[in-house]
């Protein structure tokens, strides 16, 4: 496969868009939309009400750009009517992790949000009480928030649909336990499967009430620090989906280890001399045909899968902005002041950014290892997907360095970070302008707030 057919690829790709041309910017287009939701809403309630009659009251929310739960408890008589969507301030996606607008808008106008089909689901706090529903919002002129991480991702998603090809994921999600002994060395092994009988009734707890959201939990292994875990999810071609039961399962995680007495942690470094926490992605591609382009021998790797390799290390520098969303998730990256912890490609290796895991020829895929796991999972993935594109696009095949050599150099500190992702045009062209520009001066001011801070240690030097 030479690299003209790959850097042409769209034209042996073509695979037809799902939009209708000529109406899609029309207000009959949206007006058809919200028909088809309130159809599909609506049968979605009559069912849920069926299997929880009790239900009193239903938590809407939308996830803002740092993946966190931003919304608000209706009563269930409104539940029906939420059909015809309730409405939110735009500033919701200029939030920083506290809740305050870290980066004003013009204006702070109110916005329709609608809800997401199928993300119905019984409250955590209250199952048979309380439900909650995922919501998505609109622009001013019906059509999709250009602000909104969820949307962003189907952007970057909908580019590859028109290739005729279809990103499947499988997400691995590092965290802590902490309080009461958690961190007991006793507990220390990786694959551990002696856990505490505490830890145990938590795990299971933790996969009945993941069971109960719809949530492919696959598996939960012990990472070779004491205390330390990791959530496995099932692969998955509907990536949307799979990155709002990421934020699911982080929500669900601190739940369950709080009735248990204990606190889950996502922060990407929340110990000096212990290892961070990531969010891990496996990759591969799919053809029309549900067949994985990516299949090759072992340590041969075809022209698809050498092409999205190089382009995901060469926009890797400007993606950290994204994949450490804060000046924590640095300590993760680096080994010293001067040098990453990761940056390379290889096979079967941990140490390196992009790992190709064992697997046989069908299930070659990629594991990209960059991201904390305190970050964005939608920002993530349409992080990672651009790269691919960027490789599929822009490179030929034969430019992919040698494992272990010719690393990137990456930004170890978030100003140069940011620097590096404000003048990356490609990639603030595939995220959207509006949120690119948003997002930077969101973490400008998160990060001129934390430099403000005067630390006890720096007290102690005085």
């Amino acid at each position: 496969m030479n690299a003209f057919f790959l850097k042409n690829i769209r034209h042996y790709f073509n695979f037809p868009g799902l939009s209708l041309p000529g109406t899609h910017h029309s207000g009959l287009y949206f007006d058809e939309k919200m028909a088809a939701i309130k159809r599909t809403f609506s049968v979605e309630v009559a069912d849920y009400l069926e299997r929880y009659p009790q239900t009193k009251h239903i938590d809407v929310y939308l996830n803002d750009i740092n993946g966190i739960m931003r919304g608000k408890r209706l009563s269930v008589d409104n539940m029906l009517s939420l059909e015809n969507g309730c409405y939110f301030p735009l500033s919701v996606y200029s939030m920083d992790q506290k809740g305050k607008i870290a980066a004003p808008l013009h204006d702070e106008p109110d916005r329709l949000c609608v809800p997401v089909a199928g993300s119905l689901r019984p409250s955590l706090h209250d199952p048979q009480h309380s439900a909650q529903i995922l919501l998505t919002m609109k622009d001013s002129n019906g059509e999709s928030c250009p602000f909104e991480p969820r949307v962003i991702l189907q952007n970057v998603l909908e580019r590859f649909h028109q290739h005729g090809l279809f990103p499947v994921i499988a997400p691995e999600v590092e965290f802590y336990l902490t309080g009461n002994g958690a961190l007991d060395p006793q507990n220390q092994g990786c694959f551990q499967m002696d856990t505490s009988t505490a830890h145990a009734a938590l795990f299971d707890e933790l996969e009945q009430l993941a069971q109960s959201q719809h949530i492919s939990l696959t598996g939960i292994v012990a990472e070779a620090e004491s205390g330390q875990f990791e959530l496995n999810l099932r692969h998955s071609h509907r990536v949307v989906e799979t990155c709002d039961n990421v934020l699911a399962l982080r929500r669900l995680t601190r739940f369950v280890a709080e009735k248990n007495g204990l606190q889950a942690s996502f922060m990407a470094k929340p110990f000096s001399l212990l290892s961070g926490s990531g969010l891990h992605f496996h990759f591969s591609l799919n053809n029309i045909h549900g067949e994985n382009v990516f299949a090759s021998p072992a340590e041969e790797l075809n022209g698809m899968m050498r092409l999205c390799i190089a382009g995901q290390l060469a926009l890797m520098p400007v993606s950290i902005a994204i994949l450490a969303p804060g000046v924590n998730g640095f300590r993760r990256l680096r080994k010293n002041l001067t040098e990453p912890l990761f940056n390379s490609w290889g096979y079967n290796t941990r140490s390196a950014a992009l790992r190709i895991p064992c697997s046989d020829e069908g299930n070659r895929r990629i594991e990209y290892r960059l991201a904390g796991a305190d970050a964005n999972p939608y920002l993530v993935v349409a992080t990672i997907l651009t790269g691919m594109l960027y490789g599929l696009e822009n490179i030929d095949e034969q430019d992919l360095p040698e494992p272990q050599h010719d690393e990137p150099v990456l930004p170890l500190f978030q100003q140069h970070a940011i620097e590096a992702f404000s003048g990356n045009q490609y990639l603030i062209d595939s995220l959207g302008e509006a949120f690119s520009q948003q997002w930077i001066a969101c973490k400008l001011s998160e990060l001129e707030g934390f430099e403000r801070i005067v630390t006890e240690q720096e007290l102690t030097l005085a």
